[in-house]
């Protein structure tokens, strides 16, 4: 069963453009919490480079030298994270990147007159809707 994910609402302002609530600050150190493993970004870059643009666990394994269960709590962490979407087919669960999710954490961290200003909050709220399909 899919947990469910709290969005951040479109006041909440980039990191570096103003004060943010205990929420929005919790719900983007989560986020890169989540990002902040090397084995998350190795998972993350070899999802991102094949053709499809999704992998499957058994995919996962080799590649990467990592045994089966812990690539599953690696994706897990990183489904939870709102960055990956996931879909089951048959006994098999695939992940694709959410672009919007990461998009949104980028623009977090820029400064204001490097923000495009109507996509900034939207975007992280869009990121995070789009994951609980």
């Amino acid at each position: 069963m899919k947990k469910p994910l709290t969005a951040l609402s479109t006041c909440c302002p980039p990191v570096l453009q103003g004060r943010l609530t205990q929420a929005a600050a919790e719900e983007i150190a989560g986020a890169f919490k989540a990002l902040a493993d090397p084995a998350r970004l190795r998972l993350l870059s070899f999802i991102a480079a094949q053709p499809s643009g999704e992998a499957c666990v058994c995919h996962l394994m080799k590649p990467l030298d990592i045994s089966q269960p812990t690539v599953s709590h690696h994706l897990k962490v990183l489904y939870d994270a709102g960055l990956l979407e996931r879909e089951r087919r048959g006994t098999w669960v695939y992940y694709r990147i959410v672009p919007q999710r990461l998009s949104a954490l980028r623009e977090a961290l820029l400064l204001p007159d490097e923000l495009p200003r109507e996509k900034s909050a939207a975007r992280m709220v869009t990121a995070r809707a789009g994951s609980r399909r």
